[in-house]
């Protein structure tokens, strides 16, 4: 054999033994596709809606009328006449009495429900109880040799692991992709309280019909409920969050016992520490949640904490982002005492905390001469106490004019901002403002500001030197 053919034929040889061992390597979903998809449903929704504008110009297909009921609410309210609607997801079935699970936003505010099975089966559903916060909704239909899924513990997940999704993607029911987990524990807010979810992310293909289905690990037990897509076009782009099982199954709980949900509060609004306020704040790595407001009232300030505290410690858990704490907070019983670690004046500090319960609706709920600040380049001026009452703060001084060219201008600040702390000293007039910020200028050359915008305390560094 020439040179030749013996170097294509151990080519060809390895190159055969490589697929064989890598294949051997890939996971086969055939058995936990077929042992678990009788227990997967496919849900239709019916309900009364107003035509809008975008629905109107060709969104009026049923594929994205949940994609665009959660995603623009608003559009249903746009005027126009009311019309009946039929959007789908996915669910599953978790007890042989009949419970399933789903995602609150595929049956809320629906007129009628139906539950189709894998062997055609169709039951009518009622919504035992729902958690918009969560997006989880408990259902119920009445039927016998219900199949029912394994339910599985998320916190055991691990990332790099295999998952798998089933549901009805565009109403192609039973449909299977597969993934792996990319994250756990992550932070989505969109207007809707999803923050108290930690998510876990994966790279499954979701679409529009896929909320509320199931995802599975490779022992076939259900790990999450897919809820969430990240999209600019409304169809999957490769990133996917699912909420987690242990958290869905203590809502289900909840929803059972007393068909509401009560999550912990602790009051205070928070924000990302980054490497300026780290400095400032004396800490070698920027991580915590640091507080730019404390309500009144609450549990936080009941326990001590200080706007300007950091929290890197809730209940034994390291808090490294600002959105581990909500996950955290709320996963507590109401009335629960904890322990917080917090970095207060360069110091490690320990509180005690009774963690109160989540409202409702959990909205934050002198002189009047003007100075001008030739270092940054603003005008502030004493906040009225009509204004004050209105915002349900005590002090503070607002920025009344801004220019261009100067530093504050180029850091952020904007007319209308109202300042409340420099440093870790409160401002209760201009000239308090303008002293903190000389004193700041000769000693670090930066300051750790509070203002308040639109409404909502955030902290802002400046740099007090060109």
């Amino acid at each position: 054999m020439s040179n030749s053919k013996l170097a294509i034929f151990l080519v060809t040889f390895f190159s055969i033994i490589s697929l064989e061992v890598f294949s051997k390597e890939l996971p086969d979903f055939s058995e936990l596709a077929e042992v678990s998809s009788p227990a997967v449903v496919y849900i239709r929704s019916k309900r009364t809606v107003t035509s809008s504008s975008a629905r109107n110009r060709g969104f009026n297909d049923p594929f994205f009328d949940d994609f665009f009921r959660r995603y623009f609410p608003d559009e249903q309210q746009r005027g126009g006449r009311e019309r009946q609607t039929q959007s789908s997801g996915s669910g599953f079935i978790i007890s042989e009495d009949g419970y399933l699970l789903t995602n609150n936003h595929v049956v809320e505010g629906a007129d009628e429900i139906t539950i189709s099975l894998k062997d055609r089966r169709e039951f009518k559903a009622e919504i035992i109880g729902s958690d918009k916060r969560s997006d989880v909704a408990l259902l119920k239909i009445n039927g016998n040799d219900l199949p029912i899924v394994q339910v599985g513990n998320s916190k055991e997940l691990e990332v790099g692991e295999w998952v798998v999704a089933i549901g009805s993607p565009f109403q192609l029911n039973s449909t299977v992709t597969a993934g792996i987990v990319s994250a756990k524990g992550r932070s989505i807010p969109n207007g809707t309280d999803s923050n108290y979810v930690p998510f876990i992310q994966t790279d499954v293909a979701i679409n529009p019909g896929n909320s509320g289905g199931p995802l599975f690990n490779l022992e076939g037990e259900v790990v999450g409920i897919n809820s969430s897509i990240y999209t600019r076009t409304g169809a999957y782009m490769g990133v996917s969050f699912s909420i987690p099982i242990d958290y869905a199954m203590d809502i289900v709980n909840q929803l059972k016992e007393s068909g509401f949900v009560a999550r912990g509060w602790l009051g205070v609004s928070i924000q990302e520490v980054n490497s300026d306020f780290a400095k400032d704040l004396g800490m070698s790595v920027p991580k915590g949640a640091l507080i730019s407001q404390v309500m009144e009232g609450s549990p936080a300030e009941k326990s001590g904490l200080q706007v300007r505290d950091v929290i890197v410690e809730f209940d034994g858990v390291d808090i490294i982002y600002s959105g581990d704490l909500p996950h955290t907070v709320g996963s507590i019983r109401p009335g629960t005492e904890v322990e917080a670690e917090v970095i207060r004046d360069k110091k490690n500090k320990k509180l005690k905390i009774k963690v109160g319960e989540l409202p409702t609706n959990n909205m934050i709920s002198e002189n009047s001469s003007e100075d001008k600040g030739d270092i940054l380049g603003l005008t502030v001026k004493a906040i009225t106490g009509e204004k004050k009452r209105e915002l349900g703060i005590s002090y503070g001084v607002e920025v009344v004019q801004v220019e261009p060219s100067g530093l504050a201008a180029s850091q952020g600040i904007m007319t209308g901002d109202l300042i409340t702390q420099v440093g870790n000293k409160k401002v209760r007039s201009s000239r308090d403002f303008l002293n903190e910020i000389e004193k700041l200028k000769e000693t670090s050359g930066t300051a750790m500001i509070l203002l308040v915008r639109n409404g909502q305390p955030i902290f802002i560094t400046l740099k007090l030197v060109k």
